[in-house]
């Protein structure tokens, strides 16, 4: 008789595909008592050895099965000191709406010899696989337990995940299970503490939940400090030098080399000196060829960003229609840190499925013709999944207008990255008037490239510039002392904070669109369309907080927008401001509105998955150190107070 293998995936979508390619479409599917969306589905499938032929299985989840939370005395918000809660003990448990999950898991491994979990290969995924795990061996300790390793749901990569098992990786679970522990520990102690104390302050508090989470509150520290360099912007006067030549009747505009001056008198006399040369000399001519980089295969953090700015979607929204694209087999694993395709990869294959769009197709048959090649190579492979790129071809008219949209940056941005370098020309003619330096630069583009199925760059020839030679002389047909004034940096917008969380280790690539959805449910920060440069908050223009001269730039503009699109920004209401206001007064070493902590605290994870270090060894070096923030923080409540006062009652009244 054929053993029985039992495989389980983190949602049925995956599940079904799964079955239905294993099994060549032909089978079973059975309901199970007390959930609707999960299914049983059994087939015979061939395996590699040493497991051959076998009856199967296929179930799934639906995400994390368990829960973990306080004991029972500990629950309600005034059953403790909130400082208690970082020892009091905790307890895993399953939902009631898993239980008919967790019990036909149960009872399916009774039968089954070998446990074959199917769940995403990251590490959420491997903590799951975990919970299937210990839900199993409940009904069966002898099982063989394996896991596929697979980035997508195409036919013959899961024919290839299928026969190639690999094991769990109890490291990576160790980290997300420290990670959960912390943020309850942590996330709650807080979050007691703040609603208690500040609810007392007036009804603009008093029916809210103020909700402290350690990678929330640096995330708000982003838009919060932000807003005050705008706010708080001293705008300077500058002074600079405009030549301009006219030539073959095109008006050519040197810059200054020194670009600009903040002292009137020196540019004054310099410029004086221009004109007591009166002869302008041509002491550069240069001509060479340039390069428009192809863009970088697709990581999740550059979904998010370029997602956000070119197609009017917030990060959340993006990742939710990237993972229903996956789930229904059309792009490859959404989640992953890796900028470069391995060597072995197919991706000519890829290409070919494109060639019958009506919109790239022209473009994809060219690249399967000849002008293919190879992506560039960034510097980040996270070893479990590829960089985001299509693995099917959907029509158009089959997806919905946002998935469709989301689809067609994935594929054009493939393609793009298999395309050649944009090329050109760019001129540069320096001159020397008096004892300063002007230039000025042209730039033909002579082959689009990728830039033909790329819209979201932007390369364009300029004007191009009539011939001067090396050593010739010529006087200027005009020249003039300019002036401007520096502007402050834009609020920020999603792409902008989410280069900031990344670059500050704040959350994972799976993980900034929910934080930054958090500090908006939690209204401590709002959006508003970036038009010009002025922004309130809820109550109006907030008052005080840091100083801030410089930094800006010298002109107008508002940022970048792409292809006509408007972007949010982010500012903060009152209360976000008088929270990171209020932890700064407390004078901690490292605030919790800056992002050291929590970095400190996502780089120990990478140390569990790297062997260096235990969950219980970095579970307790963590609350050690917010515990000493807690226990300042409760000392001096008082000064958190006062910032509520400040922003948030004051201006109430």
């Amino acid at each position: 008789m054929a053993r029985k293998i039992l495989c389980v995936a983190e949602k049925p979508s995956i599940a079904k595909s799964v079955a239905t390619h294993l099994s060549g479409g032909s089978c079973q599917a059975r309901s199970i008592p007390g959930n609707p969306y999960v299914k049983n589905y059994e087939f015979d499938f061939l395996f590699a050895p040493p497991w051959g032929q076998c009856q199967v299985t296929m179930t799934s989840v639906l995400g994390h099965i368990n829960g973990l939370d306080f004991e029972q005395r500990y629950r309600k918000w005034n059953s403790c000191q909130p400082g208690q809660l970082f020892d009091a003990p905790v307890e895993s448990f399953v939902d009631d709406k898993q239980k008919p999950i967790a019990k036909n898991i149960e009872q399916q491994a009774r039968y089954a010899k070998v446990l074959f979990i199917w769940t995403d290969c990251d590490r959420e995924g491997e903590h799951i696989g975990t919970e299937v795990r210990a839900l199993a061996f409940k009904g069966n300790r002898g099982l063989e337990v394996k896991r596929a390793r697979f980035s997508n749901i195409e036919y013959m990569h899961v024919l290839r995940a299928a026969n190639n098992p690999v094991d769990l990786d109890d490291r990576q679970a160790n980290a997300v299970a420290a990670r959960i522990e912390l943020d309850l520990r942590i996330g709650a102690s807080f979050t007691r503490l703040q609603t208690l104390s500040l609810q007392t302050l007036g009804p603009e508090l008093q029916d809210r939940v103020i909700s402290y989470g350690s990678c929330q509150f640096p995330t708000l520290g982003f838009v919060v400090d932000r807003y005050f360099r705008v706010k708080n912007f001293t705008p300077e006067i500058f002074w600079g030098i405009k030549v301009i030549h006219r030539r073959d009747g095109i008006d050519v505009q040197f810059n200054w080399k020194r670009v600009h001056l903040f002292d009137r008198m020196a540019v004054t006399i310099l410029f004086e000196r221009c004109l007591s040369a009166r002869l302008a000399k041509v002491s550069k001519t240069q001509k060479k060829p340039t390069s428009k980089w192809k863009p970088l295969p697709l990581t999740t953090v550059e979904l998010q960003k370029m997602g956000s700015r070119f197609l009017s979607m917030d990060s959340q929204r993006i990742m939710k229609i990237a993972e229903d694209l996956y789930t229904k087999g059309w792009i490859s694993y959404p989640r992953t840190e890796t900028d470069q395709f391995d060597n072995g990869m197919d991706l000519r294959s890829l290409i070919e499925k494109q060639v019958i769009d009506h919109r790239w197709g022209q473009y994809a048959r060219d690249l399967c013709n000849g002008n293919f090649r190879q992506p560039r190579a960034g510097r980040n492979n996270d070893k479990a999944h590829p960089p985001i790129h299509p693995v099917n071809y959907v029509a158009s008219n089959a997806l919905q207008g946002d998935e469709n949209r989301v689809y067609e940056f994935v594929v054009r941005r493939f393609l793009a990255c298999c395309s050649e370098d944009a090329k050109g020309e760019s001129t540069t003619i320096e001159i020397k008037y008096g004892d300063e330096t002007f230039y000025t630069h042209g730039l033909i583009v002579l082959e689009r490239n990728y830039l033909d199925v790329y819209p979201y760059d932007k390369w364009e020839s300029s004007q191009q510039l009539p011939r001067f030679t090396l050593g010739e002389h010529f006087v200027p047909a005009e020249a003039n002392i300019t002036d401007g004034k520096t502007t402050p940096p834009g609020y920020l917008t999603e792409p902008d904070l989410i280069a900031l969380m990344d670059a500050n280790g704040i959350g994972t690539d799976a993980t900034m669109a929910e934080h930054i959805a958090k500090i908006k449910e939690r209204k401590y920060v709002m959006t508003q369309p970036r038009v010009g440069r002025r922004a309130f908050s809820e109550r109006g223009d907030i008052n005080g907080g840091r100083g801030g001269r410089g930094g800006g730039r010298a002109g107008g503009g508002t940022g970048h927008v792409g292809a006509g699109n408007s972007m949010d920004e982010f500012i903060p209401t009152t209360l976000g401001v008088a929270l990171i206001e209020g932890y700064e007064n407390v004078g901690f070493e490292t605030s919790l509105g800056k992002p050291f902590l929590r970095k400190e605290m996502e780089l120990k994870m990478k140390e569990i998955c790297a062997g260096v270090k235990t969950r219980n060894d970095v579970v307790q070096e963590s609350l050690e150190q917010y515990r000493e923030v807690f226990v300042k923080t409760s000392q001096q409540i008082e000064v958190l107070k006062e910032a509520c006062r400040k922003y948030v009652v004051a201006r109430a009244a």
